[in-house]
């Protein structure tokens, strides 16, 4: 918020855990409306999944929008404005209970690697961490082996290109601080393809209000 003020940008966009909206009860996001509000801005937000953006994790994460309280089209951002016609039709007897996604199993099942067909939310985690991340997240071959994802599956399912986060050069007797310190930007990282749905937004409505800026401007004179 300090940048916030100094700079007093136009739009803003947050994007952490969705556990913010229930910390504390409550109160940790009250401050960060609180503070928006008290800077002039008008505040949208949205639980958003990565497994909805073709991406194989889920990953649920609150992305936050704010814009100059005197700006229209805030609630365009996060929204869409349309929704289908839905199911209407009478509720028959309850049937089969869908598998969890994390049940279903995809790959070669002869000689593998296996793998769930949605990744648990990938965080941010040493190369040689064991615990909740690598537990839930794994590989594994018909004959019993188990791994855990490389920095390249995790890459995947992040939704970023191979290779993105590897150094172009680095020492050999590196490259297991490397691969953790991979592990570790990929975890912290935002998932690009809901980064760029929500940017793309932004601008389109950034974009029409400037429209708007300019025809009543060309009307006054």
């Amino acid at each position: 918020m300090r940048l916030v003020r100094a700079r007093n940008p136009r739009a803003i966009i947050l994007e952490n855990v969705h556990g913010l909206l229930s910390s504390h009860g409550g109160r940790d996001f009250a401050v960060v409306l609180k503070t928006l509000d008290e800077c002039g801005y008008d505040v949208a937000w949205r639980v958003l999944d990565s497994k909805y953006f073709g991406v194989p994790q889920q990953r649920r994460r609150v992305y936050i929008v704010a814009m100059h309280r005197d700006r229209p089209g805030l609630g365009e951002i996060l929204f869409e404005p349309k929704r289908s016609g839905g199911d209407t039709s009478a509720r028959g007897p309850d049937g089969k209970k869908s598998p969890s996604v994390f049940q279903t199993i995809v790959g070669d099942f002869e000689r593998g690697p296996l793998v769930k067909s949605i990744a648990h939310c990938i965080y941010a985690e040493s190369a040689r961490h064991t615990g909740t991340d690598w537990s839930r997240n794994y590989v594994w071959y018909p004959e019993g082996r188990v791994r855990r994802f490389t920095p390249n599956e995790t890459e995947l399912a992040q939704g970023f290109p191979l290779d993105w986060t590897r150094p172009h050069s680095f020492d050999e007797k590196q490259s297991d601080r490397i691969d953790s310190l991979r592990y570790h930007a990929v975890g912290n990282s935002v998932t690009p393809p809901v980064a760029e749905w929500v940017g793309h937004r932004l601008m389109a409505v950034m974009q029409a209000q400037d429209l708007d800026l300019i025809r009543t401007s060309v009307a006054a004179e």
